[in-house]
Protein backbone atom coordinates (compact mmCIF):
# COMPACT_ATOMS: atom_id res chain seq x y z
CA UNK A 1 0.00 0.00 0.00
CA UNK A 2 1.42 3.85 -1.24
CA UNK A 3 1.33 6.15 1.23
CA UNK A 4 2.46 9.93 1.16
CA UNK A 5 3.58 12.02 3.87
CA UNK A 6 4.43 15.46 3.10
CA UNK A 7 6.51 17.97 5.80
CA UNK A 8 6.58 21.53 4.73
CA UNK A 9 7.91 24.69 6.43
CA UNK A 10 10.69 27.52 6.53
CA UNK A 11 14.71 27.20 6.31
CA UNK A 12 16.14 25.46 9.43
CA UNK A 13 12.58 25.06 10.55
CA UNK A 14 13.07 21.32 12.23
CA UNK A 15 11.29 19.59 9.27
CA UNK A 16 14.00 17.41 8.66
CA UNK A 17 14.52 16.69 12.23
CA UNK A 18 10.81 15.44 12.27
CA UNK A 19 10.49 13.62 9.48
CA UNK A 20 13.59 11.75 10.67
CA UNK A 21 11.73 10.98 13.87
CA UNK A 22 8.87 10.01 11.90
CA UNK A 23 10.87 7.62 10.02
CA UNK A 24 11.62 5.63 12.38
CA UNK A 25 8.36 5.58 14.09
CA UNK A 26 7.14 3.72 11.04
CA UNK A 27 10.47 1.86 10.10
CA UNK A 28 13.42 0.60 12.05
CA UNK A 29 15.18 1.19 8.92
CA UNK A 30 13.99 3.57 7.02
CA UNK A 31 15.60 4.68 3.67
CA UNK A 32 17.50 8.57 3.12
CA UNK A 33 16.87 9.82 -0.17
CA UNK A 34 19.32 12.62 -0.29
CA UNK A 35 18.52 14.89 -2.97
CA UNK A 36 21.76 17.68 -2.68
CA UNK A 37 24.96 18.40 -4.18
CA UNK A 38 27.77 17.61 -1.61
CA UNK A 39 29.21 20.80 -3.31
CA UNK A 40 29.26 23.48 -0.64
CA UNK A 41 26.74 21.35 1.94
CA UNK A 42 29.30 18.63 3.69
CA UNK A 43 29.31 20.11 6.88
CA UNK A 44 25.50 19.98 6.92
CA UNK A 45 25.35 16.81 5.20
CA UNK A 46 27.80 15.42 7.73
CA UNK A 47 25.47 16.69 10.80
CA UNK A 48 22.54 15.18 9.04
CA UNK A 49 24.31 11.36 9.01
CA UNK A 50 25.53 11.74 12.55
CA UNK A 51 22.29 12.44 13.81
CA UNK A 52 20.51 9.76 12.08
CA UNK A 53 22.75 7.23 12.78
CA UNK A 54 23.61 3.71 11.68
CA UNK A 55 20.16 2.19 11.23
CA UNK A 56 19.61 4.05 7.82
CA UNK A 57 20.04 3.00 4.36
CA UNK A 58 21.00 6.54 2.27
CA UNK A 59 20.74 6.66 -1.25
CA UNK A 60 22.00 9.72 -2.88
CA UNK A 61 19.62 11.00 -5.96
CA UNK A 62 19.89 14.76 -6.78
CA UNK A 63 17.48 13.77 -10.26
CA UNK A 64 15.99 10.95 -11.10
CA UNK A 65 13.95 10.16 -8.05
CA UNK A 66 11.95 8.03 -10.60
CA UNK A 67 14.91 5.69 -11.21
CA UNK A 68 14.43 4.07 -7.47
CA UNK A 69 12.05 1.13 -6.81
CA UNK A 70 11.65 1.85 -2.79
CA UNK A 71 8.75 -0.74 -2.65
CA UNK A 72 7.73 -1.65 1.10
CA UNK A 73 10.03 0.64 2.19
CA UNK A 74 9.61 3.47 4.27
CA UNK A 75 11.74 6.38 2.20
CA UNK A 76 12.13 10.09 3.67
CA UNK A 77 13.07 12.12 0.49
CA UNK A 78 14.59 15.23 1.42
CA UNK A 79 14.36 17.69 0.16
CA UNK A 80 11.92 18.26 -2.60
CA UNK A 81 13.34 21.95 -2.67
CA UNK A 82 16.64 20.98 -3.33
CA UNK A 83 15.47 18.40 -6.08
CA UNK A 84 13.67 20.69 -8.17
CA UNK A 85 16.57 23.19 -7.58
CA UNK A 86 18.81 20.30 -9.28
CA UNK A 87 16.23 19.65 -11.88
CA UNK A 88 16.16 23.61 -12.92
CA UNK A 89 19.49 24.10 -13.04
CA UNK A 90 19.57 20.68 -15.66
CA UNK A 91 16.68 21.93 -17.89
CA UNK A 92 18.26 24.16 -20.41
CA UNK A 93 16.01 26.53 -21.31
CA UNK A 94 14.59 25.73 -17.78
CA UNK A 95 10.65 27.14 -18.22
CA UNK A 96 8.57 26.04 -15.53
CA UNK A 97 6.11 24.43 -17.39
CA UNK A 98 8.64 21.97 -18.33
CA UNK A 99 10.50 21.50 -15.33
CA UNK A 100 7.07 20.76 -13.39
CA UNK A 101 6.30 17.99 -15.88
CA UNK A 102 9.59 16.66 -15.60
CA UNK A 103 9.10 16.70 -12.03
CA UNK A 104 5.35 15.24 -12.14
CA UNK A 105 6.73 12.82 -14.16
CA UNK A 106 9.41 11.79 -11.70
CA UNK A 107 7.07 11.39 -8.83
CA UNK A 108 4.81 9.36 -10.24
CA UNK A 109 6.64 6.98 -11.61
CA UNK A 110 8.62 7.05 -7.69
CA UNK A 111 5.18 6.78 -6.06
CA UNK A 112 3.83 4.10 -8.16
CA UNK A 113 5.38 1.71 -5.80
CA UNK A 114 4.06 0.50 -2.45
CA UNK A 115 5.81 2.36 -0.04
CA UNK A 116 5.57 5.43 2.57
CA UNK A 117 7.38 7.88 1.39
CA UNK A 118 7.57 10.97 3.34
CA UNK A 119 8.74 14.17 1.59
CA UNK A 120 10.13 17.04 2.73
CA UNK A 121 10.42 20.91 1.41
CA UNK A 122 10.02 24.35 1.69
CA UNK A 123 7.77 27.12 2.03
CA UNK A 124 10.07 29.36 -0.45
CA UNK A 125 6.91 31.88 -0.80
CA UNK A 126 6.47 32.91 2.63
CA UNK A 127 9.04 35.20 2.40
CA UNK A 128 7.64 38.20 -0.13
CA UNK A 129 7.96 38.39 -3.88
CA UNK A 130 11.55 37.56 -4.86
CA UNK A 131 13.46 40.57 -6.96
CA UNK A 132 14.57 38.32 -9.64
CA UNK A 133 12.61 36.59 -12.21
CA UNK A 134 14.68 33.54 -11.63
CA UNK A 135 13.67 33.45 -7.79
CA UNK A 136 10.04 34.04 -8.64
CA UNK A 137 10.25 31.03 -11.37
CA UNK A 138 11.88 28.91 -8.47
CA UNK A 139 8.86 29.71 -6.07
CA UNK A 140 6.11 29.28 -8.59
CA UNK A 141 7.62 26.04 -9.80
CA UNK A 142 8.12 24.81 -5.66
CA UNK A 143 4.56 26.12 -5.40
CA UNK A 144 3.04 24.03 -7.74
CA UNK A 145 4.68 20.95 -6.70
CA UNK A 146 4.21 21.43 -2.92
CA UNK A 147 0.28 21.29 -3.96
CA UNK A 148 0.87 18.54 -5.91
CA UNK A 149 2.36 16.81 -3.62
CA UNK A 150 0.10 18.04 -0.79
CA UNK A 151 -2.89 17.16 -3.01
CA UNK A 152 -1.76 13.50 -2.93
CA UNK A 153 -0.62 13.45 0.51
CA UNK A 154 -2.48 11.34 3.15
CA UNK A 155 -0.54 13.28 5.83
CA UNK A 156 0.35 17.11 5.56
CA UNK A 157 2.41 18.91 8.43
CA UNK A 158 3.80 22.09 8.75
CA UNK A 159 7.09 23.00 10.97
CA UNK A 160 7.25 26.56 12.54
CA UNK A 161 10.22 27.17 14.86
CA UNK A 162 10.58 23.38 15.67
CA UNK A 163 6.68 23.01 16.27
CA UNK A 164 4.68 20.43 13.90
CA UNK A 165 1.29 21.53 13.33
CA UNK A 166 -1.15 18.79 11.20
CA UNK A 167 -2.65 20.59 8.42
CA UNK A 168 -4.12 17.54 6.76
Amino acid sequence: MRRIILITGGQSSGKSLYAEQRALELSPEPVYVATARAEGMEARIDRHRARRGPGWTTIEEPLRLGHLDLTGRVALIDCVTLWLTNLLLETESNPVAVVFAAAERELNTLTAHPATYIFVTNEVGLGGVAASALARDFADLQGRVNQLLAARADEVTLVVSGIPVKIK
